[in-house]
């Protein structure tokens, strides 16, 4: 499929490229698809999670809700579990096509036409509901929804009449909808100031710790902050003086430990080197010592030895993260240009995919132009932004599951895919079609960040997993999170150098 560069190209995107078990309900799909494709809004199909047998659960967005520059309210119409998806269909064509001109002028719509769920799933609908941004939730029948926004009920008989009487009434900006647009309305160093104070709560030696340990380093240099510097150094002072060892002797080194030295390159080089060391060391050609065979190593393992590498004098690992890179893509790129977790990973997993750009794109800045190398990662690179820009959910962000619309949307997956096109942009490597793409994701990135530095569904610490359904229940983490800070402060000062140039 050719690139989708604008919001109208977005409909055949979404309609197009998600895989076969987004139609596996036929019926629905059948019944959806239609109306989407009818002139206005809502006109994007996608889902707000899946059944146990990984049918989505389908819905019909538009793509304004983190945008706040859009003044109409907003409203999500939701169908009962109970009924069937013919009303809210019903009502969506009714509001494309024969709603009074004032309603649609106040209005946009956002459609989940039938909630069913599984009994177990207690998640999916109030996160795609909350992320709407809604200032009117409108249920067909009985649906179970605690949200901060006013929710009203209509029944099947004379749905439309009573639809048309709720939204002819006054209504103003709900809670929910003002707490996202103040988010999203945050500039990325301004959302980077804070991560960087918050993060990391839980000082060790990883490469969680190490992200945002650099990029508070950056902020305290851009804003001469002295105190933001001494904070990290602090926090960074049992290694630098001794008192713990990088790799203690009795613990098995892990891959994710090696990939934290690189926080030390400036700092303190000793400790950087046994990290470079660490990082060289192999089992097999172009396999990490340390590592899983996942596309995390891509990152864990190239990070430091892209570092090392542009060091005079140590080529040879700048040499060495490129062929890793290249040898990775080979076994986990698929010919869609989205990476696997593993080969025995079968899932194109969010921050899987966010690892991978995270290595080339650590790589490509170091990696000089005459490089014999730099042209074949360059086209990993290229192929990869390009099979990920299609698959952006509605509002902006990536899923768990890349390609899969019924996956949560996730908050790392959306921070590292954004920090890596941004970058790419940034330094020439993409051409500027991609600026809307990464503009929509940074506003998907703010509104996963609360006013206090806490994150929304970020995916817990993940392994490789024999099947899809093995990511699809992956745990979402809400609240204070290590993970999630430093890859939303990675993003926000990608996002701040991009539009600094």
């Amino acid at each position: 499929m050719g690139r989708t560069t604008t919001c109208a190209g977005l409909v055949t995107a979404f309609l197009t490229v998600f895989s076969p078990t987004y139609l596996a309900s036929q019926a629905d799909g059948d019944a959806v698809r239609p109306v989407a494709a009818l002139p206005g809004e809502p006109r994007l199909v996608a889902a707000a999670g899946v059944t146990r047998d990984e049918k989505p659960v389908l819905t019909i967005e538009n793509p304004g809700a983190f945008d706040p520059t859009d003044t109409k309210r907003r409203v999500v119409l939701i169908g009962a579990p109970s009924g069937d998806s013919a009303t809210a269909i019903d009502l969506v064509r009714w509001f494309k096509t024969r709603a009074p001109r004032a309603i649609r002028s106040r209005w946009t719509l956002s459609a989940l036409p039938l909630a069913q769920f599984d009994a177990a799933d207690k998640q999916s609908l109030a996160r795609w509901t909350t992320f709407q941004a809604p200032d009117l939730v409108v249920t067909i029948g009985s649906v179970a929804l605690q949200i901060d926004a006013p929710v009203e009920s209509i029944a099947v008989e004379n749905a439309a009449t009573a639809f048309e009487k709720l939204l002819s009434q006054p209504r103003g900006v709900s809670a929910l909808h003002r707490t996202i647009d103040e988010r999203v309305s945050r500039q990325p160093l301004a959302l980077a100031r804070l991560l960087a104070r918050r993060y990391p709560e839980a000082p060790g030696i990883s490469y969680i710790p190490a992200l945002s340990w650099i990029g508070a380093l950056r902020i305290a240099a851009i804003d001469k902050d002295d105190a933001l510097r001494t904070k990290v150094l602090d926090q960074m002072e049992p290694w630098t003086s001794g008192e713990k060892t990088l790799f203690p002797a009795a613990t098995r080194i892990q891959l994710t430990s090696v990939a934290g030295a690189m926080a030390f390159e400036d700092t303190a080089p000793a400790l950087f080197d046994e990290g470079v060391a660490a990082a060289s060391r192999e089992k097999g050609p172009a396999l990490p010592e340390y590592g899983q065979g996942w596309t995390d190593d891509m990152f864990m393992a190239a990070s430091v030895l892209a570092r090392s590498g542009a060091r005079a004098g140590h080529e040879a690992d700048l040499e060495r993260a490129a062929r890793l890179l290249i040898a990775y893509a080979a076994k986990l790129q698929r010919p869609d240009g989205l990476f696997n977790h593993a080969l025995d990973g079968p899932a194109a997993w969010g921050r899987g995919n966010g690892f991978a750009a995270f290595g080339l794109v650590e790589t490509l800045t170091r990696l000089p132009q005459q490089h014999p190398l730099r042209g074949e990662v360059l086209d990993i690179y290229r192929r990869h932004m390009a099979a990920i820009r299609t698959q952006q959910s509605p509002d902006g962000s990536w899923r768990q599951i890349i390609d899969e619309p019924g996956a949560y949307r996730e908050e790392t997956a959306t921070a590292m895919l954004l920090g890596a096109m941004a970058r790419g942009l940034r330094r020439g490597w993409l051409d500027p079609s991609y600026h809307d793409t990464v503009k929509r994701s940074w506003r998907a990135l703010a509104a996963h960040v609360a006013a206090d530095g806490t994150v929304i569904d970020v995916c817990a610490g993940t392994g490789a997993g024999p099947t899809k359904r093995y990511y699809f229940d992956r745990p979402a983490v809400t609240g204070p999170d290590d993970r999630g800070g430093a890859m939303a402060l990675t993003a926000a000062l990608d996002t701040y150098e991009l539009e600094r140039r």
